[in-house]
């Protein structure tokens, strides 16, 4: 097929485009990839609803403190998503990998 990129070309088979066990790197840098995407893109949301759930509360102490609850959990969960980045990189690093493929046209190369 003429759509794949070179990663999927080097890890498929020749002449039948059937995905072998070399694409299991490939596959698993793309779902964290995702799965570091999705988690960041919901706390940014969950930040915006507590925002949301501040201004609508109008001083009721138990809604306040609802709205409190959510944003502390949405900001720990983004620290969360950050510290795990990191020990990425740093692993990355100790191994001794020179370019990390974080997304199509995102590299991190040390």
């Amino acid at each position: 097929m003429t759509h794949m990129t070179p990663a999927w070309q080097a890890c498929v088979a020749a002449g039948n485009d059937v995905a072998t066990l070399d694409c299991f790197p490939l596959i698993f840098q793309r779902f964290v990839v995702g799965a570091f995407f999705l988690a960041g893109i919901t706390a940014v949301i969950m930040i915006a609803f507590a925002g949301i759930q501040m201004i609508l509360a109008q001083g009721d102490a138990k809604k306040l403190e609802g709205a409190r609850h959510t944003l502390t959990y949405a900001l720990v969960g983004l620290v969360i998503i950050f510290t795990a980045a990191l020990i990425v990189s740093l692993v990355a690093y100790v191994t001794g990998v020179k370019c990390l493929n974080l997304a199509p046209g995102y590299n991190i190369c040390l």
